[in-house]
């Protein structure tokens, strides 16, 4: 679907198209993942307004390896009009496994709240607790790489298009594109990115991106480090999974209010 597409060559202005048996110049890995990127996050501002989704994911923090996290997830776009925000960007999660964080309910609207997320702690301990905190505090970065604010398809397309956009013409880097893979069934085109030597302040040695091909947006994401033994392999640090994912479903404010009946956050929890 979007490799294979007819170049054009230009010389004095005019447009001049390969010879019937000349291949045409294959295009650059880098810079058709970035094509592909770009027409995504067009897309995703476009045309999605909201979504729900499955989110499974494992991460390496402060040197440890975390086990695997199945969230299901509410996104709702931001939305202006005249230069105004009427809908701002807002997540609601529940946390469905480990037991450890089991029943976890976290809502985040920007520009309400404070700034703050609100917690309903889940889990096996103090579940029924609801409490307020700043998206990057400790206690709401204890367990993640990320806050709740960089959530969703549309960041990760995001982060996908700066580290692209880095890359370009980074002799250390070697990237690769190649179609047929699948994740739950659906067809994706994988992007993998390399450095070939250890430098400073470099992210990763290894990323790999599926973009969804119906969907043109990223469904995964995974990086690793370099080995910590001669030999040995590459270290896990993040590893991010969208599956189920329902587009434009009509989410309302009511689906960003911890009073929601369905949720079971402490109704009389004023933030």
């Amino acid at each position: 679907m979007f490799l294979g597409f007819l170049l054009t060559l230009t010389l004095g202005g005019a447009g001049i198209l390969p010879a019937a048996d000349e291949e045409p110049p294959p295009e650059d890995p880098l810079e058709a993942a970035l094509r592909i990127a770009y027409e995504g996050r067009k897309r995703i501002q476009e045309a999605i307004r909201d979504y729900t989704c499955i989110l499974t994911r494992r991460e390496r923090v402060d040197g440890r390896q975390m086990g695997y996290e199945t969230i299901f997830v509410k996104v709702r776009h931001p939305l202006e009009e005249q230069g105004r925000v009427v809908q701002p960007f807002s997540v609601y999660v529940r946390f469905l496994r480990p037991d450890r964080v089991k029943g976890r309910e976290v809502i985040y609207v920007e520009g309400r709240n404070g700034g703050k997320l609100i917690v309903r702690n889940g889990g096996t301990r103090f579940a029924h607790i609801t409490t307020s905190l700043l998206p990057d505090s400790p206690a709401a970065m204890q367990h993640t790489r990320y806050p709740i604010t960089e959530i969703g398809v549309l960041n990760l397309t995001k982060r996908l298009i700066e580290n692209g956009e880095q890359e370009r013409g980074n002799e250390n880097c070697e990237a690769k594109l190649v179609q047929g893979a699948k994740i739950n069934g659906r067809s994706c085109t994988v992007v993998q990115v390399a450095h070939k030597v250890r430098g400073e302040g470099l992210a990763y040695k290894t990323a790999r991106i599926l973009i969804d091909d119906e969907l043109v947006v990223p469904v995964h994401y995974s990086a690793y480090d370099w080995p910590q033994t001669e030999g040995g392999k590459l270290v896990l640090l993040e590893e991010y999974t969208y599956t189920d994912l329902r587009l434009n479903v009509g989410l309302t404010d009511r689906d960003f209010d911890h009073r929601n009946e369905s949720y079971l956050f402490l109704k009389s929890y004023s933030p």
